[in-house]
C-alpha cells in the first residue's frame, strides 16, 4: 500500500483560499486513483474531488463544482487540492485516498487513507 500524507490545511475567512497537498510514499504513485473525502464532526465522510491516475480526468460534486480543482503531480508523488471560494459549510477534516483502476465517490473503494488535516472556514 501507498502511504499518505496531507498538508495544508488551517483557519480561513469566508471566501478566501486553501490549497492541500497529499504526499505519497511507498509503492508506484502513478498508478494510483487519487481522492479527496472530507468529513465534518458527526457527519460520514464526503466524497470531494478524484483524479485518475494520469490526471485526465477529475471528478467532482455539484457541492464544490467550480470552486475546488484537485491536480497531481506525478513526478513529485503528490496530489493537491485548490479550493477557493470557501464557505463555513466547507469546514471539516480533508483526507486524500488512493486506490487502484477506475475514480469513485465511494470512500469504502480507497484502499490507503492518510490521517487528515483540519480545514476551518469562518463566517
Amino acid at each position: 500500500q501507498v502511504q499518505l500524507v496531507e498538508s495544508g490545511g488551517g483557519l480561513v475567512q469566508a471566501g478566501g483560499s486553501l490549497r492541500l497537498s497529499c504526499a505519497a510514499s511507498g509503492r508506484t504513485f502513478s498508478s494510483y486513483t487519487m481522492g479527496w473525502f472530507r468529513q465534518a464532526p458527526g457527519k460520514e465522510r464526503e466524497f470531494v474531488a478524484a483524479i485518475s491516475w494520469t490526471g485526465g480526468s477529475t471528478y467532482y460534486p455539484d457541492s464544490v463544482k467550480g470552486r475546488f480543482t484537485i491536480s497531481r503531480d506525478n513526478a513529485k508523488n503528490t496530489v493537491y487540492l485548490q479550493m477557493n471560494s470557501l464557505k463555513p459549510e466547507d469546514t471539516a477534516v480533508y483526507f486524500c485516498g488512493a486506490k487502484y483502476f477506475r475514480p469513485s465517490y465511494d470512500p469504502g473503494e480507497y484502499d490507503s487513507w492518510g490521517r487528515g488535516t483540519q480545514v476551518t472556514v469562518s463566517s
